[in-house]
């Protein structure tokens, strides 16, 4: 019988510019390897303090929309306390006070129970970091 608990890290290669970057065939494939039909809770999380999980709609425009909106609401300037790195970066230490860095979801006969236009995402807005972990664990 498969563990009742299994956790995989993944790195995902996020490059210089800010991204939304879509997880979910790694979570199904995750979820194909390890809940074998069972239902139970898959959890995602990013341990960085620049980063977050988003449940959104990609490829149809709403990825941007998510990054435009983080514009307005955390523009990229001087305006912040926390004030190493690029210009702006105290902001991307706010972001996950607005994406937080996990979400929680549940798996139905060993499949991610999302609706028809959801997707996983990694949100990150930090241009100074490439590369990001992000912890799969499946409980069931």
């Amino acid at each position: 019988m498969p563990d009742a608990f299994t956790t995989r890290v993944l790195n995902v290669a996020t490059g210089t510019a800010e991204a939304v970057t879509d997880l979910t065939r790694e979570c199904a494939r995750f979820l194909d390897e390890t809940a074998d039909g069972r239902d139970g809770l898959l959890h995602v999380f990013v341990p960085h303090a620049t980063a977050g999980i988003a449940v959104i709609e990609t490829g149809a425009g709403s990825d941007d929309d998510l990054l435009a909106a983080l514009h307005v609401l955390l523009p990229a300037d001087d305006r912040y306390q926390h004030r190493h790195g690029s210009p702006g970066h105290g902001r991307d230490h706010v972001l996950p006070a607005l994406v937080p860095p996990h979400a929680t979801l549940p798996v139905i006969g060993g499949r991610l129970e999302l609706g028809t236009w959801q997707s996983v995402c990694l949100v990150d807005t930090n241009k100074d970091k490439d590369n990001r972990q992000v912890r799969l664990s499946f409980l069931g």
